[in-house]
């Protein structure tokens, strides 16, 4: 039997609120535009304070009516002609918005998602696609975003990217071509550029004041990242839920692809099956170099991390730290490039996987992302910024909170010896390619000599120890062949409890108001654990040729040492006391990847060799002796399809 619980808000009247506590943040952080732009007040000063803001919890409250909000769909002009038919190319945009803003002449801000998504494949986890009325009118706007939002002063924009659902042309996959369609709705906010109505007629935004918020999972994160990345004027903050920061380590790993042809499958998966776009998308197959795995222009392209400096919106960032669709490097990288240009920031890591934070903590991300849009769109002083910057997932749903992420900046060296984890090793152990391991013989025989493997394993842990930011495996070796893949595991053994996903329960929480046509009720989910005698802390893969430049690779002088370090993905998990750490090394892997090279042999140094561990506090220490550890394997591990797409 299905239960609805709806999120009641206690509407406060609203007393006169001083106009520079509304005007936007004062000191709490930088403000994301550049020195001596000014902040659009969100209402005029003659009334005062807008109807929607509470002044003594200083945010917004559902005062306008969902059922009655203005719904409208334009088309938003670009220079961009995609499909060559001579004709630029118009991106639909379908807009939600309070009516009672309009009557009282009051310009609020904008919650944007622009996705591929909105037709071929829905969003969320219930798949919940756009509708439109008899009219092609916006009708049925996908997630709660809008059901929750409006009544609460914002306007709820969904932008169809180019060569998608209704919008005209042919995507590019995350290149400029899409990343510009994005803007140009941006540009028709703010002002700076055109738009028509279904029957053509001209119009404008004049009932927003410009400051727009993109939010979005996946794709639709992505996008925001590459928006973001280009500076755009207006776009004030970006929420990007598990999200991609640079194509290229999406579609592989140090020059290792993880599947052949993806990017030309993606673009049709999403976008229109016309001769055009099948042209472009035969183009993006050309230019995606998989049989050499190098980073190209193409690549550049789609990189938003270079551009990290040109970002001047806020960043609220979630990831799953068991994300093995976009790995947790996208969400690490794209961190501390941000970091490194005082972009301000905030951070959500959950244990789960592909998944949003509206599922599996639905009313604490809720209200945390109503702060969030406060702050930076309506302006409104409330203490988000003054919170802790990082938000883990601990153990299942226990949460702590951190002052900064990652909390080690500078790894700690753990030395290899033959068999042997933090004791420092003399002589070679060899490692022989055998495309035949799985994941699960590798970590469930971690005491028997495999010739495929090298495994290194410590005594067990004398205290807990918290890995926190990216560790990377670096080995000394000597290859029989010009390049090889190299593979490598951290492990963690010893009987627990562990994450296993999530599942959906019969029970929905509201999110907001609702309609006939747009309710705002969605089911919960369910954690699930398992007793488990390991866990996989973080894996890796590089190919050896690759290792000092992504760009020009250089071959290996079969017989001559050289050093390679793989980069393993980031984890924030603390690990009891007790447990016993596993580095499983290997070449090629056939389950996670689709390697070019396969068949070699390599030779590691183990004094030139070692584990860099990002870790709090204790030590990995080696054990006397290596005791067996016995290990069932209760639920074979099944590699995320990454053409199952990313919603």
């Amino acid at each position: 039997m299905t239960t609805v619980q709806a999120r009641v808000a206690i509407l406060v009247s609203s007393a006169v609120l001083c106009l520079g506590a509304f005007a936007g943040p004062a000191h709490a952080a930088r403000m994301p535009d550049a020195p001596g732009e000014p902040v659009p007040a969100s209402a005029p000063a003659v009334a005062g304070v807008p109807a929607h803001v509470d002044a003594r919890t200083h945010s917004t409250q559902p005062v306008y009516d969902y059922a009655g909000a203005i719904r409208e769909s334009v088309y938003v002009d670009t220079d961009l002609d995609t499909d060559s038919d001579g004709q630029t190319d118009k991106i639909a945009v379908d807009i939600v918005r309070p009516r009672e803003t309009q009557a009282a002449g009051v310009r609020i801000p904008v919650i944007m998602d622009a996705s591929p998504y909105y037709s071929c494949c829905g969003r969320g986890n219930e798949g919940e696609k756009k509708t439109y009325d008899e009219n092609g009118v916006i009708q049925k706007m996908p997630l709660y975003y809008d059901n929750y939002f409006v009544p609460r002063g914002y306007a709820m924009v969904g932008v169809d990217v180019v060569g998608t659902s209704r919008s005209s042309g042919c995507g590019d996959v995350g290149g400029k071509d899409e990343i510009a369609s994005v803007v140009a709705v941006i540009d028709w906010l703010n002002g700076r550029n055109t738009a028509h109505t279904l029957d053509g007629s001209p119009v404008t935004a004049d009932w927003t004041n410009g400051n727009v918020g993109m939010i979005g999972k996946s794709y639709d994160g992505t996008l925001a990242n590459g928006v973001a990345a280009t500076g755009v004027r207006g776009l004030k903050t970006i929420v990007p839920i598990s999200a991609i920061s640079s194509w290229y380590d999406y579609s592989r790993s140090g020059g290792v692809p993880y599947s052949i042809d993806y990017m030309p499958w993606l673009g049709g998966y999403v976008g229109h099956d016309t001769p055009a776009c099948d042209a472009v998308r035969a183009d993006l197959g050309e230019q995606d170099d998989d049989e050499t795995g190098n980073y190209t222009a193409f690549w550049a392209e789609r990189d938003y991390v270079k551009d990290a400096r040109k970002v001047k919106a806020s960043v609220f960032m979630t990831h799953g730290l068991s994300d093995y669709n976009v790995q947790t490097n996208h969400f690490a990288q794209w961190w501390t490039a941000l970091g490194q240009n005082k972009v301000p920031r905030k951070i959500w890591l959950g244990l789960e996987d592909h998944v949003d934070p509206f599922e599996f903590r639905r009313t604490e991300w809720v209200d945390e992302l109503h702060k969030w849009f406060d702050y930076w769109l309506q302006g409104l002083q409330n203490n988000v910024m003054r919170e802790p910057m990082a938000t883990v997932e601990a153990a299942p749903n226990v949460w702590r909170q951190y002052p900064t992420w990652p909390a080690v900046t500078k790894p700690v060296p753990v030395p290899m010896a033959d068999g042997k984890l933090g004791a420092v090793g003399k002589g070679t152990v060899t490692v022989t390619d055998d495309p035949t391991l799985t994941e699960d013989t590798i970590v469930a025989t971690p005491s028997d000599v495999i010739a495929g493997r090298q495994m290194f394993l410590s005594a067990p842990l004398p205290v807990a120890i918290r890995v926190s930011g990216t560790p990377t495996v670096t080995l000394r070796i000597r290859s029989d062949s010009a390049t090889t893949p190299v593979t490598a595991r951290l492990i963690e053994y010893g009987q627990a409890q562990r994450y296993a996903g999530i599942r959906r329960t019969n029970t929905e929480t509201c999110e907001g108001e609702s309609t006939p046509f747009d309710d705002a009720c969605y089911f919960t989910v369910e954690k699930q654990t398992e007793e488990s005698d390991f866990g996989i802390v973080s894996r890796g893969w590089i190919d050896a040729a690759h290792s000092s430049s992504l760009s020009n690779p250089k071959p290996l002088t079969p017989g001559r040492w050289t050093t390679v370090t793989v980069p393993l993905r980031a984890q924030d998990e603390v690990i009891p006391k007790g447990r016993v750490l596993g580095l499983a090394v290997t070449l090629s892997d056939t389950e996670w990847t689709t390697p070019n090279d396969t068949g070699a042999s390599i030779d590691i140094d183990l004094a030139g060799s070692r584990l860099n561990l990002p870790v709090t506090a204790g030590h990995v220490a080696a054990p006397t002796a290596v005791a067996p550890i016995k290990v069932k394997i209760t639920n074979p591990t099944q590699r995320p399809d990454l053409h199952d797409h990313l919603g």
